[in-house]
């Protein structure tokens, strides 16, 4: 296990979670999966309690801890993509398998995890400041999928 290591909160379906992340994305991997010794209030014994896995390089461990705590946008993982193929790719991913679009890049896979789907040119953008990133911003603000097509258009004026 890794010394820093997310722990991410699952009613039941913790490994099904981190299969998906790591047939999604790359640099992700599944890893122990412990069951549990004894009953506890929302599993039996023998039931998945722990997943470790890692998403796109990142620890993290997901727990089958039964329905008492939601998932909400305060936590989101960003993957940064180089273009508009890799962003269509993750984003289809998570919203074409019980997922569900949000704003500006945002999307919840079916799991209730928080997700954005960030082009590197929007992040770019909003770094060099100035009349670029507001430009870039203004755009964004439209969207729900980021278009990368229409933040180049936006950087250049």
């Amino acid at each position: 296990m890794a010394k820093n290591t997310i722990c991410l909160w699952y009613d039941k379906d913790a490994e099904a979670a981190a299969r998906f992340y790591a047939e999604t994305f790359p640099d992700s991997a599944v890893g122990d999966i412990l069951l549990a010794p004894g009953d506890y209030p929302d599993g039996q014994q023998g039931d998945v309690l722990v997943v470790e896995f890692t998403v796109a390089g990142v620890s993290c461990i997901g727990l089958n801890g039964g329905p008492a705590f939601k998932h909400n946008e305060a936590f989101s993982f960003q993957i940064a993509t180089d273009d508009q193929e890799e962003t269509d790719r993750y984003w289809n991913a998570i919203v074409g398998n019980g997922g569900q679009e949000s704003e500006c890049g945002w999307c919840k896979d079916k799991w209730g995890i928080s997700w954005q789907i960030t082009p590197r040119v929007l992040m770019e953008a909003m770094a060099a400041g100035g009349a670029e990133a507001k430009r870039a911003f203004d755009a964004m603000m439209t969207m729900k999928k980021i278009d990368v097509g229409v933040i180049e258009a936006a950087r250049r004026g």
